[in-house]
């Protein structure tokens, strides 16, 4: 048995690992490939796409519970992978409103996505191997910066100019990639919990007909949904959850600048000459290292008590302080605005491709700070109640990143970062204000 679940969380990381190889490295270089596309006809926007992607998601994961209750983790993962390798699709042939379709449905697909995947790995997991579990999925996750980024790198390395064919080869690859990832979770097996629902389903069949059990389901799975949904209203008007919202909205904001901004902005810096394009693509890989080295080493950190969330929390502000002043100096102001494939900016050091690439760096390992530490709070002080405190947590980083990506084509740089430096320190002070409440009281979460 417990085999059976180790190979499940397995496969649901290598599926995982698939299908992100494919997303990832699309968000990273997809405003990119579309100001080189060779296609009068065609007038999407890669920033509005993952606008589209995030406000989406935010709203979807408040029905996708229902929804998964009522089809099961496992088809819901099956069906989400179609929707994500649909969306990888459209650059082989882009066009505009195939583009916003699947930006709207991958959205609704993410959000069915790690619904599902939460459940299955929580019903894969007992008390003593959860951590485990969970560890060997983020390992599996993580790396899925790496390799798609690695082939942007080995293909663009060089070029000036991205062509069709160039454009076809890529995303042909990371199709099959998200496709053998979808695949990948029709091997899941049951887990035993689940195997005794669908025995007693079995002995039911002769008394219910398939259509009333689903119905009987989808009854069950809307009143949860609405229980849910009161204790999501409830918990929006805890102190905890309003000190850590500005926290949470700027997990959102460095997410859209990590995971797409920045790698545009490098591609676009004129100085880097015929490197820009492959520097997207290392740059990708390096900001995965720096989140897979954070979530290891935090990992461990935080075992040790004399190691506090707010000391990682403060690391992450100064590491991402650091990054933000370095990016303002090497990269050119209007680096996220040019639709020309180049800058016409200088900015105030000659653009040094050691520091653009410690700054992906820093970016990641800030992240890994923010986001473990996040979890870890919430987890904490709403253990009774963490479904939805995590509902919240995605909610509002998803809206926040999606009004990032909205404004990321129209503002200059330095704003951008001024916006972040502003929220970011501001959400570290009420990270440590909530801190500071615990540390006097465990029972400060009742309202």
């Amino acid at each position: 048995m417990a085999d059976r679940r180790t190979f499940n969380v397995v496969v649901l990381g290598l599926g995982f690992l698939f299908i992100f190889t494919a997303f990832t490295t699309c968000g990273n270089v997809e405003q990119t490939v579309v100001k080189s596309l060779e296609n009068g006809t065609f007038s999407g926007s890669g920033y509005h796409s993952l606008g589209i992607i995030y406000g989406v998601f935010s709203f979807s994961n408040l029905l996708a519970p229902t929804a998964v209750a009522v089809i099961g983790p496992k088809i819901a993962m099956f069906l989400s992978g179609l929707l994500y390798s649909g969306y990888v699709a459209v650059f082989i042939a882009p066009s505009t409103w195939a583009f916003y379709l699947t930006s709207v449905l991958i959205g609704i697909g993410a959000a069915m996505l790690w619904t599902a995947q939460g459940q299955f790995l929580v019903e894969n997991s007992e008390a003593s191997t959860i951590n485990r579990n969970t560890g060997m999925f983020w390992a599996l996750l993580q790396c899925s910066m790496l390799f798609g980024n690695l082939y942007i790198y080995l293909d663009w390395n060089g070029k000036a100019e991205i062509s069709d064919s160039s454009r076809k080869n890529i995303f042909l690859s990371l199709l099959v990639a998200s496709i053998l990832g979808t695949l990948s979770f029709l091997v899941l097996g049951n887990s035993h919990h689940r195997e005794e629902e669908m025995l007693s389903e079995e002995e039911g069949q002769s008394l219910l007909s398939t259509r009333v059990m689903y119905k009987h389901r989808a009854n069950a799975a809307v009143q949860d949904a609405k229980s849910e949904f009161k204790t999501i209203l409830q918990l929006l008007k805890a102190k905890t959850i309003l000190l850590l919202s500005p926290c949470m909205a700027y997990s959102g904001l460095e997410l859209s600048f990590y995971s797409g901004v920045y790698g545009t902005c490098i591609g676009a810096t004129a100085q880097f000459g015929e490197a820009a394009k492959g520097l997207i693509g290392i740059s990708g890989i390096v900001v995965g290292i720096g989140e897979i080295v954070g979530g290891g080493l935090f990992g461990l950190l935080c075992k040790n008590n004399r190691f506090r969330r707010t000391s990682v929390v403060f690391l992450g502000m100064v590491v991402h302080f650091v990054a933000f002043y370095l990016i303002f100096l090497n990269i050119p102001d209007d680096a996220p605005v040019v639709f020309n494939t180049s800058t016409q900016k200088k900015p105030y050091l000659a653009p040094s491709v050691s520091i653009a690439l410690l700054c992906s760096f820093l970016l990641g390992l800030g992240d890994s700070c923010f986001n473990t530490q996040l979890y870890s709070i919430l987890g904490r002080v709403y253990a009774e109640q963490s479904t939805p405190a995590f509902a919240i947590f995605k909610f509002i980083q998803s809206v926040f990143a999606a009004v990032a990506f909205f404004y990321s084509g129209y503002v200059l740089l330095m704003w951008q970062l001024l916006l972040m430096v502003i929220l970011g320190f501001t959400g570290t002070l009420c990270f440590f204000v909530v801190e500071r409440m615990q540390n006097f009281s465990v029972d400060l979460q009742e309202y």
